[in-house]
């Protein structure tokens, strides 16, 4: 397994969907994060319900998931695509509504610049359906100015916290 200083590395990731069954997409989304190899999910956050960003479609369920993983962060990429294209993903251009979108948005405490994986995530700062999200389980990963830039934006929190069984506690 390949870990940073012997420790599995806390990454998170963004989880939404905007097409079909959104909940059951991100439930099972869920569940194939948990069956990656040397990876577990240590926390979730609520679901949040919010509007595209710089797109058109219905809106989006969102959530954050931390996960515990040793997998490098390119091949935590290749598996999150993975698990896009079995739920149906197309890339059929930028911001079009998906079955499921699946971000790292942190690995870490890693910067890193390739030309496939930019963490952090170069966007998250501008979004309020990943930074409420994460601020619910990683509060010390989200600055307040950072809210505050995004308390514009149309989200709200779900009160079904029942779509994450994985999860003890919730």
């Amino acid at each position: 397994m390949s870990t940073v200083a012997g420790m599995a590395v806390a990454a998170f990731i963004g989880l939404g969907a905007n097409l079909g069954d959104r909940g059951a997409a991100l439930q099972q989304a869920l569940a194939s994060l948990a069956a990656l190899p040397h990876t577990q999910v240590r926390r979730v956050s609520s679901l949040y319900r919010s509007a595209p960003v710089d797109a058109d479609g219905p809106d989006y369920l969102n959530a954050v998931a931390e996960l515990a993983t040793g997998l490098p962060p390119e091949e935590l990429l290749q598996s999150l695509q993975a698990i896009e294209a079995a739920a149906g993903r197309e890339r059929s251009y930028r911001n079009a509504p998906r079955t499921l979108d699946l971000d790292i948005l942190l690995y870490g405490d890693a910067s890193i610049a390739t030309p496939g994986l930019t963490v952090p995530h170069p966007r998250m700062g501008e979004r309020a359906f990943v930074l409420l999200p994460l601020s619910e389980i990683a509060p010390g990963r989200v600055a307040p100015a950072q809210l505050e830039a995004v308390a514009g934006q149309r989200i709200e929190r779900m009160a079904d916290p029942t779509l994450w069984p994985l999860v003890t506690g919730r």
